[in-house]
């Protein structure tokens, strides 16, 4: 359905719920019904205490940030919502659906590392022009970035038992099934960041020395060769030393004997 669209801009106006579409760049993928429907009963018993953003896109109004309360407001039954109608583009839309979660901490780690990225290639930016147009700092993004190499089943681990983003950056160089293993020991025994950093050198360590090479003499005569040397060596000295080779079912003596 059409709706006829206000000339207002930047000031709150009534809108029928049902003509606001989704913000196609909106971050956030998990609602939890328990929590709409509490936002659902108190926007019923007190109203809407913030109005939601909207811009005007195509004949339609798109939304850009609020969602949650716009879910709420349908849940609640109202047939219309305030809303503050945006003069923006898609690109300042986007900035500002995502800063507005980051703001309230309503996405999670991997949400917020998924919509950083999305906007990055929407953008065609580096990281650092992302940086400057989120005033971010480029570090953090890079940090957040890096979390979306981590599986399904270690983001879902890291999101069942609520593990910070630290918890996921300290098993970032892990094998996946070392990964699973050490999120899911931290997440069961509550580890700090600092104990699972300690399980993480350790095996680290352990890798380490596995692959530290081991000298392998194939050919013992090599070694043979500069007992020989060094026996020759003596006998030009005036030292006649003698040399024995006795081979045994576990071993090979070598013996020398010097003269006193």
């Amino acid at each position: 359905m059409k709706y006829k669209l206000m000339k207002t801009v930047n000031r709150v106006v009534e809108l029928p719920v049902d003509a606001v579409r989704p913000n196609p760049a909106q971050p956030r993928r998990e609602f939890a019904e328990k929590e709409l429907e509490q936002l659902a009963v108190s926007i019923r018993e007190n109203g809407l205490l913030q109005p939601i953003t909207v811009r005007r896109v195509n004949g339609e109004y798109q939304l850009i940030s609020g969602e949650r309360r716009l879910r709420a407001a349908k849940l609640a039954g109202l047939p219309s919502i305030q809303a503050i109608v945006m003069d923006t583009d898609s690109e300042r839309s986007a900035v500002l659906a995502l800063v507005e979660n980051l703001h309230r901490q309503d996405l999670n780690v991997f949400e917020q590392a998924a919509a950083l990225k999305a906007l990055l290639e929407q953008w065609g930016v580096t990281q650092e022009q992302a940086a400057q147009k989120l005033n971010m700092a480029q570090s953090t993004i890079a940090n957040k970035l890096r979390l979306l190499k981590l599986s399904p089943e270690c983001r879902e681990l890291i999101l069942k038992y609520n593990l910070s983003e630290r918890h996921a950056r300290a098993v970032l160089n892990l094998k996946e099934e070392q990964q699973r293993s050490l999120l899911a020991q931290a997440g069961k025994h509550q580890w700090t960041v600092a104990k699972l950093e300690q399980s993480v050198e350790k095996l680290q360590k352990q890798k380490v020395a596995k692959k530290r090479p081991k000298m392998i003499i194939k050919d013992v005569r090599l070694f043979f060769n500069s007992f020989q040397k060094t026996v020759d060596a003596m006998a030009e000295a005036g030292i006649h030393a003698k040399t024995q080779q006795v081979e045994k079912e576990d071993c090979i003596q070598y013996i020398v004997t010097i003269p006193k």
